[in-house]
């Protein structure tokens, strides 16, 4: 039986763990420092929400993918497990994603012009859903530097 401090001390001295956390958040804060910049205010769902530049998608499983063939190695089977889920990842936040947005933008320009003409309620779908390629390339560049940064003990 695992005791419940053996447990949380595993989690928090996990640094593939913590190198993952960090390139998620890393994006998700440059997305939040972008925000402020463009648009010369403060939104909290640039924060938590999906879309836009770098993704964190990308970051996050980046890092992932690094920091376990870092500390693992690159020939070994969980390195290649991570890897191909971070394949996976990053051509679904950029291909299928992104085409829904593209979808959801259309659609409420169908829901506008019907809007307008009284027909139905206003109900808006989200756009912002996926990323652009320069978005996951930049994307894929935190994570890497993030994970390189840790493991050369830079934070």
């Amino acid at each position: 039986m695992i005791s419940d401090s053996s447990t949380i001390r595993d989690i928090l001295s996990n640094k593939v763990f913590f190198t993952t956390f960090w390139g998620w958040f890393a994006a998700q804060s440059i997305k939040v420092i972008i925000g402020i910049i463009t648009e010369k205010r403060f939104n909290f769902k640039w924060f938590v929400g999906t879309g836009g530049m770098p993704s964190s998608h990308a970051s996050g499983v980046t890092a992932l993918a690094t920091s376990i063939g870092i500390q693992e190695g690159v020939g070994t089977v969980i390195f290649a497990i991570a890897a191909m889920f971070a394949v996976v990842v990053i051509f679904d936040a950029q291909g299928v994603r992104h085409s829904t947005g593209k979808q959801a933008e259309v659609l409420n320009k169908i829901l506008d012009d019907i809007y307008w003409k009284k027909r139905i309620q206003n109900d808006r779908l989200k756009e912002l859903v996926g990323h652009t390629p320069i978005e996951v390339i930049i994307g894929i560049c935190t994570g890497l530097c993030v994970a390189f940064l840790s493991y050369l003990g830079k934070f």
